[in-house]
């Protein structure tokens, strides 16, 4: 957060200038280095403007400048249109006439290989330590519409302009963001500004999104990832947005796994790369587009009627079957579409005795007796449930002549009345008729499906903490040594952190697991004891429901001679004897360390075939016992672990106690842990002793300085 507060003014100087140069500036207004000088003056922009091009005196009829350090006078943007061979020398040329910022054109850097990627490094050392903020190489710039900054070559805006607006647009990729651009304009989407980051040797995409957060003219962010380089950064730009109130629409794109490299943890293959920026992404608050059109959709319903308060909805038809229809939408989005109170159902009776007064209340088509039902009946339902939501289907009443005042002065009485409920409607209407309600705050839909499933998506979003700041304090730093530990060394680590584990012993012996076996009374598990074979169940290194000496020595023995067969090479320690957790039902607890956002807390159903159910949830650290709860229930079968079939409930308490315990864990042993992972941990009520974790696996790894590449 620092960071951000501190760069507030070098990026106010760099996206709002009142000074631009254009080094490399050309007398052809089509040409990279001319489309820019082109743009300032067409479009209105009221600052300086300064052509650098040591072999012309006039560019498009402007006073020409040989270098940045010969117009003498303060210039907040450089613009470098020149070829690769060049930046070098404009660059310090910017550093020594005190430019503020540079927006860096020119290709031939990061991704042309490793010679372009050391360049590229050079530059951005070079830019940071003169704190000059740069945006590129190998970008289209930047636009602020606002401002009528065009600090780009992009021919988007040459076609058309974008009307100014209070959406600000962030892209990775200048194609994308060119695209993006044009759907703005087609679809009357105003934006505040427009940037494009490029290779980002300096300025990269978490940097242009904090100050969105903080810029006074942006309410909603919309932005475009092709991978990130510092997950920290991202996390804090993000909490930046959550904590400003301002909802971010993310398009991500890359859908790989991680997995696959790591075959030590089942953790890490279920901890893919989309999954963790999902589990981010949730945690923020942050609205995941999955198409272009969705993108642009949540974007601007979001600047126009803002986040319901909370998931509550009263839906308002004049059809019952397009009523039963939104019921089943809303149900299916999570909304909580609950009925109107007995005295209010009453009332509706009274006045459309063939009413169904419910929720969704349908008046029929009664209305076209007697409009003013429309706006009793929405305000009943407001008055008597206080729905932070509220939306009507009006079906093609819309595109009536003679009912728009009515629908005008409906929507305009809601919002005076109600100015904190978000306010929908669902008919046909001209874009003239939207643009007015939308003016209103009152979204517009013409499918009411397209409505709930944006409502929907609008109260996911959340204001709230900044990272961290809920979370309980860990206790002092462990180091693990690099590479997978034994089992007994994993579980005791992890029963010192606070999970509960099984009750063991270990054995060096066959004598020593008939002992133990003897000691436990009842049924044992036995496993081998080797930190080189972590999946001990692949090579026949588990026995199980051993009853007595005579069976836990002859397992002893058969399990040993198992993985000697399988793994000739592995060093064995002995047998870990434990008593055998009967009953309950087998989940999997982990933490994998991404490489981007670091640790990552994993709860699932365990056992064999956890990868091939996949049915997990995901948080970033740190997590509170809230996040650990919500875990748990979020799980598509969480109907096993709350007692189906009749039997009785988990201890759900027990469960997110032991996943605070071993996120605690990780967050203690810091860069040193590559994964922690318990499966199974077996799940069980709290008459029989709540959850016990059965089965460790821990993995130590040695901190890369090479982390932090896009993933």
């Amino acid at each position: 957060m620092d960071f951000f507060s501190s760069q507030t003014e070098s990026l106010s100087a760099l996206f709002a200038p009142r000074s631009i140069a254009v080094v490399g500036a050309s007398s052809n207004p089509q040409k990279i280095g001319g489309i820019p000088v082109d743009y300032q003056r067409r479009f209105g922009f009221d600052g300086a403007l300064y052509p650098v091009n040591p072999n012309a005196e006039r560019i498009q009829d402007l006073r020409a400048w040989p270098s940045l350090r010969a117009i003498g006078q303060p210039v907040d943007l450089a613009i470098l249109s020149v070829p690769a061979a060049l930046v070098d020398a404009a660059l310090d040329d910017a550093i020594e006439a005190k430019v503020k910022g540079v927006v860096l054109f020119s290709s031939g850097f990061a991704e042309i290989g490793a010679e372009g990627t050391a360049a590229q490094a050079r530059l951005g050392a070079k830019a940071r330590a003169a704190g000059l903020r740069l945006i590129g190489p190998n970008c289209l710039g930047f636009m602020n519409i606002a401002h009528k900054v065009y600090a780009t070559f992009s021919p988007a805006p040459g076609v058309g302009r974008v009307a100014p607006g209070r959406i600000g647009l962030v892209s990775q990729s200048g194609a994308f963001g060119a695209y993006a651009y044009a759907m703005a304009r087609e679809r009357g989407v105003g934006l505040s500004l427009w940037a494009t980051t490029g290779n980002e040797a300096d300025l990269q995409f978490a940097d242009c999104l904090a100050w969105l957060a903080q810029d006074p003219a942006t309410d909603v962010i919309m932005g475009y990832m092709e991978g990130c380089r510092d997950g920290p950064r991202l996390r804090a730009a993000l909490a930046l947005a959550q904590a400003a109130g301002k909802p971010v629409v993310m398009v991500k794109v890359g859908r790989t796994a991680l997995g696959a490299q790591a075959a030590a943890s089942h953790t890490a293959a279920l901890a893919g790369d989309d999954a963790v920026y999902d589990a981010v992404f949730r945690r923020y608050g942050v609205l995941r587009a999955r198409s272009l059109g969705e993108f642009f959709d949540l974007a601007h319903s979001a600047a126009v009627a803002g986040r319901p308060r909370d998931r509550s909805i009263g839906l308002f038809t004049l059809s019952g079957g397009v009523g039963a229809l939104m019921a089943d939408d809303a149900s299916a989005q999570g909304l909580d579409v609950q009925p109107l109170g007995e005295a209010a159902q009453a009332t509706l009776r009274e006045w459309v005795p063939f009413a169904a007064p419910r929720n969704p209340v349908d008046i029929t088509g009664q209305v076209t007796n007697d409009m003013s039902l429309l706006e009793r009946s929405a305000r009943l339902m407001l008055d008597d449930r206080g729905f932070a939501s509220w939306m009507g289907f009006l079906a093609a009443a819309g595109a009536s002549d003679a009912f728009w005042p009515t629908l005008r002065a409906l929507v305009a009485s809601l919002r005076a009345a109600y100015p904190d409920t978000l306010l929908a409607i669902s008919t046909l209407l001209s874009p003239e008729r939207r643009a007015e309600l939308e003016g209103l705050r009152c979204l517009v839909f013409a499918d009411p499906s397209d409505g709930i499933r944006t409502i929907a998506a609008l109260a996911g979003l959340k204001t709230g903490a900044l990272p961290g700041s809920d979370a309980r304090p860990v206790g002092d730093p462990i180091v693990l040594v690099p590479g997978a530990m034994a089992e007994p060394a994993a579980l005791a680590l992890l029963a010192a952190a606070g999970v509960p584990v099984v009750a063991h012993r270990v054995a060096h012996s066959a004598d020593e697991a008939a002992t133990a076996a003897e000691a436990f009374g009842g049924a044992v598990a036995l496993k081998i004891v080797s930190a080189d074979i972590p999946h001990k169940s692949d090579v026949g290194g588990v026995a199980l429901d051993l009853r007595g000496a005579a069976q836990a020595r002859a397992a002893f023995e058969r399990t040993r001679d198992h993985a000697l067969s399988a793994r000739p090479e592995a060093r064995l320690e002995g047998a870990l004897v434990a008593r055998m957790a009967s009953g309950g039902v087998e989940c999997i607890a982990g933490v994998h360390r991404d490489p981007v956002f670091g640790p990552v807390l994993m709860f699932g159903l365990g056992g064999i075939h956890v990868e091939t159910l996949r049915d997990v949830a995901l948080r970033v650290l740190p997590v509170t016992r809230k996040d650990t709860l919500a875990m748990v229930r979020e799980l598509r079968a969480f109907a096993i672990l709350d007692g189906a079939r009749g039997k009785a409930p988990v201890d759900l308490a027990s469960i997110a106690d032991a996943l605070c315990a071993l996120a605690d864990f990780a967050l203690r042993a810091g860069d040193s842990l590559a994964s922690a992972e318990i499966n199974p941990l077996i799940a069980r009520p709290n008459t029989e002793g709540g959850c016990v974790a059965v089965d460790a696996l821990i993995v130590g790894r040695d901190p890369s300085p090479s982390e932090g590449a896009i993933a």
